[in-house]
């Protein structure tokens, strides 16, 4: 669970920088604030499943502003870290089911989706980072040792 706890503050503090960084360089690169809106919507429909509820009607991919997505890193931090105080090491292992957005039904246990969410958005954030490269913009140091230093 130590683990755990610590790739969500690890997740955290990255979306905190990534947000920080798209709200100093303005709109101009839609696609970069698509990526970081997908990961945030995902994160989202990830925890409604998480709570036993049903996720078919969230959007995965939206165009959506900065300040949505602001809106979303509080929303998702706070709901996450609600989450995770209130689960056992014992309710890791337990299995949830839900529904794709096409309709197909999975089981997956609770350390699985929640090792999934916070590699899902590493990987995105790297995307964003070297979107950012490609438009003359410093990337954000994201790395977890960063974070742990």
């Amino acid at each position: 669970m130590k683990t755990i706890q610590k790739m969500y503050e690890h997740l955290n503090w990255a979306n905190q920088r990534i947000l920080e960084t798209l709200q100093s360089i303005g709109d101009e690169n839609q696609d970069v604030f698509r990526l970081f809106s997908h990961i945030l919507l995902a994160e989202k429909v990830w925890i409604t499943r998480l709570q036993g509820l049903d996720s078919s009607r969230l959007p995965i991919w939206s165009d959506v502003d900065i300040e949505v997505c602001t809106e979303l890193v509080i929303q998702n931090e706070e709901s996450l870290t609600t989450f995770l105080t209130n689960l056992a090491n014992t309710d890791l292992d337990k299995l949830i089911s839900y529904t794709n957005s096409k309709g197909k039904e999975f089981k997956n246990s609770v350390r699985d989706v929640l090792t999934h969410i916070a590699l899902h958005g590493q990987y995105h954030r790297g995307q964003i980072n070297s979107r950012l490269r490609a438009e003359g913009i410093e990337p954000v140091n994201i790395d977890f040792i960063t974070f742990v230093r």
